[in-house]
């Protein structure tokens, strides 16, 4: 197949790589690809796909996508990221898969499907500056943004990275600012929660009868004797002295 040569055009690029790659290979070769596999298949492809982005390539470790849109580039990464904190609960710390991901829109060279230049170069280096599990935007992706989407921003300023000539301006995405994709809210089980109701009412229930019983006298300390039973004592001495 000829190539069919380069042309130039404006494109949103998402460049994700993954946390502790190297390490976690080494613990357990084997089951981390099958878990990366299976994020893969079951996370990255359909949200990219459904988010209208194009995988241009992967590694070991890592993924570049293309997208038309800034704000369909963004979403698919926040989405990512949220699910995967979701899928990372129940795992041990030194076990989770993280990825960090940067996103800019820029000038990039397309050639035989593949892309690149300074677009793809900064989104890289803004994947470096991001936290795992955190996002990463240049200034002209937050510039397109607006408030088209549910989350809020931190403004990390001026930039320098590895090999690009001219400081970038980086906002850091606040994941926790938005509402889609929220954990659900952990909840006693059913039968739980009614032996904590039945439990609740049997104390109200001796609670009243309780105070009933206080108020009737019918509590008392030992050797103690109520009112009434002193007016029968009384009553019966009257009538022995009668």
């Amino acid at each position: 197949m000829e190539p069919t040569g380069e042309k130039r055009k404006l494109a949103a690029i998402l460049a994700a790589d993954m946390v502790g790659y190297s390490r976690l290979m080494e613990a357990d070769e084997s089951g981390t690809l099958a878990r990366l596999k299976a994020h893969r298949i079951e996370l990255f492809d359909p949200t990219i796909a459904k988010n209208n982005g194009r995988i241009v390539k992967t590694t070991g470790d890592g993924i570049l996508v293309e997208f038309a849109s800034v704000v369909e580039a963004v979403q698919c990464a926040v989405e990512i990221q949220r699910r995967m904190a979701r899928r990372n609960v129940e795992v041990p710390v030194d076990r989770r898969i993280e990825f960090r991901i940067g996103i800019n829109l820029g000038d990039v060279i397309v050639e035989d499907d593949d892309v690149f230049g300074g677009g793809v170069n900064i989104a890289a280096r803004l994947e470096a500056l991001a936290e795992a599990g955190g996002i990463c935007i240049s200034g002209t992706a937050y510039d397109h943004l607006a408030s088209r989407i549910g989350v809020d921003y931190e403004d990390l300023g001026e930039q320098k990275v590895k090999n690009i000539a001219t400081p970038v301006r980086a906002y850091r995405v606040l994941l926790d600012g938005g509402t889609s994709e929220a954990p659900p809210v952990s909840r006693p089980p059913p039968g739980r929660r009614r032996r904590w109701v039945v439990a609740a009412v049997l104390l109200v229930l001796a609670g009243a009868a309780g105070g009933y019983m206080a108020w009737t006298g019918g509590w008392l300390t030992p050797g103690a004797t109520s009112e009434s039973d002193e007016r029968k004592g009384s009553d019966k001495q009257t009538e022995t002295a009668r």
